[in-house]
């Protein structure tokens, strides 16, 4: 091969590797501009992932060593006791403090046994969700509702008791409708509300 033709390949095959280069960049820049829309129901998922992390990893870590050792216990009147806030209040106390944040986002424990009102399904889709969950824990119940003149994602999720003192203190507790609990049983649900209108 000719030199002149050498360098007239080369050049034709670094102009094309060049426009290839080109072209791969702009599509991933492109690409990076896009927005990113996530489903709502794998929001909802990703929430109850870190709800549920977190409140096994005080009940077992925390309420359960403490309790084991005799340092402290978990009590339902923790606040005017020197005692740890029982796995459910936690729960409760934290649903709380995310509600407070702004975000428009909630969660909460809710449960056909409840044994404070407060607790009861507040709504037909939350009585629904609840027999739902119970009947096939491993689904969440799922859909779209309007609050006021909002419209949110919510998703039902099973609350299943993880620790032998979730199951004491519903049966023994005098306010609970139900005695007969036992360790993994569905004792409610978990509801996660997330609004997806601007």
């Amino acid at each position: 091969m000719k030199p002149p033709m050498i360098w007239g390949t080369v050049l034709v095959l670094l102009v094309l590797v060049g426009f290839g280069g080109y072209w791969g960049l702009s599509s991933l820049l492109n690409d990076a501009e896009e927005p990113v829309t996530i489903a709502p129901e794998l929001v909802a998922d990703y929430l109850h992932a870190v709800i549920q992390a977190n409140r096994t990893v005080y009940t077992k870590n925390i309420v359960d060593k403490m309790q084991e050792s005799g340092i402290v216990e978990a009590a339902e009147h923790w606040k005017g006791e020197n005692a740890l806030p029982l796995p459910a209040q936690f729960l409760i106390e934290t649903g709380r403090l995310v509600a407070d944040s702004g975000k428009g986002i909630k969660y909460k424990l809710v449960s056909l046994w409840p044994i404070y009102v407060w607790n009861k399904p507040e709504t037909e889709f939350e009585r629904k969700g609840l027999e739902a969950v119970a009947k096939s824990p491993d689904q969440p119940f799922t859909g779209f509702v309007r609050i006021g003149r909002e419209r949110y994602f919510q998703a039902v999720y099973a609350d299943v008791a993880v620790s032998q003192a979730c199951v004491t203190c519903h049966n023994q507790h005098v306010n609970s409708s139900r005695h007969d609990f036992k360790l993994n049983d569905v004792m409610g649900g978990i509801v996660i509300t997330i609004p997806v209108t601007p």
